[in-house]
């Protein structure tokens, strides 16, 4: 294949398995004049694999903004750049989103190379509705910032997921299993796509006992990806509410719907939004491109 030159390619690679990277990536990443690495030692390991030999000029949180310039620099030049981090889709929980950003501002074409993500591999094998979901990514470290934030999406009604660090986890199914509710049900993903992999599904009181169960669970990398909740009754719409909503949705933005029917009825915002945002995909269905 060919590659146009002046081009930022997004490339998503492995999570794990360095088998998953797509045939199109590789030929981006063996034909651009720079790789852009969060990690280069990591990302050396899958270039040795494929013997691709392109160099790579370190991307990362803590240099992404000084080495910017230079990557808008080269595209500037006519050079070709891809963008990846050290597993999955790049921006994703993961640096880049100030090159992309700049590179859009500068009038620079960005072009996604799909591929790996954690997220989606976990949400695959949930067995939770995935056609709205919430993906939060890293909760915050520290207990009280992190209960705060649970409790404010304890109602909720997407499937939630989100990404933890080993020696946090316990604590945060914890956190989640006492704010939430003991009786959610989620499912915990470690090491996906790697030799030991696992994947889990039980209430969340329990993945504490499933966590404790070995010790090799205390290490690796996790996705937990947790059923949405249930409106409290007071939250609960009626008829008369459903038709109002309905009107509305036909004739406003999805927000602004929730929002002004919010104030008609004296119901909650949340699940007035969550309703509009179905009946919005009812009466305003997309077109034959739609993803599934």
């Amino acid at each position: 294949m060919s590659i146009e030159v002046g081009v930022l390619y997004v490339v998503a690679t492995p999570i794990g398995n360095l088998a998953d990277m797509s045939r199109r990536g590789l030929e981006i990443l063996s034909t651009v004049s720079v790789i852009a690495a969060e990690d280069t030692r990591h990302t050396a390991v899958l270039l040795r694999h494929y013997g691709v030999q392109t160099p790579m000029f370190a991307l990362h949180e803590h240099n992404e903004r000084r080495a910017v310039p230079s990557l808008l620099a080269r595209l500037g030049r006519g050079e070709a750049v891809a963008l990846v981090s050290d597993a999955g889709t790049p921006l994703v929980s993961d640096p880049g989103c100030h090159l992309v950003a700049e590179a859009r501002a500068a009038g620079l074409p960005v072009v996604p190379i799909p591929g790996p993500s954690a997220l989606v591999a976990a949400l695959s094998v949930a067995g939770f509705s995935a056609d709205r979901f919430v993906f939060e990514g890293f909760l915050p470290p520290r207990p009280g910032p992190r209960r705060a934030r649970i409790q404010v999406l304890a109602g909720e009604p997407r499937t939630l997921v989100f990404y933890e660090a080993p020696h946090r986890i316990r604590e945060m199914v914890r956190d989640l299993g006492e704010l939430l509710g003991g009786d959610r049900q989620a499912l915990i993903a470690r090491e996906l796509t790697k030799v030991f992999e696992e994947t889990h599904r039980a209430v969340l009181r329990d993945l504490p006992v499933w966590l404790e169960a070995r010790p090799e669970r205390a290490r690796g990398e996790y996705v937990l990806v947790v059923e949405g909740g249930q409106p409290s009754r007071s939250e609960e719409l009626d008829a008369a509410d459903e038709r109002l909503l309905a009107t509305l949705v036909e004739e406003l933005p999805t927000a602004t719907a929730a929002g002004l029917a919010a104030r008609l009825t004296g119901k909650g915002r949340r699940a007035l939004y969550a309703r509009a945002v179905e009946l919005a995909a009812r009466l305003r269905p997309r077109g034959p491109g739609r993803e599934g």
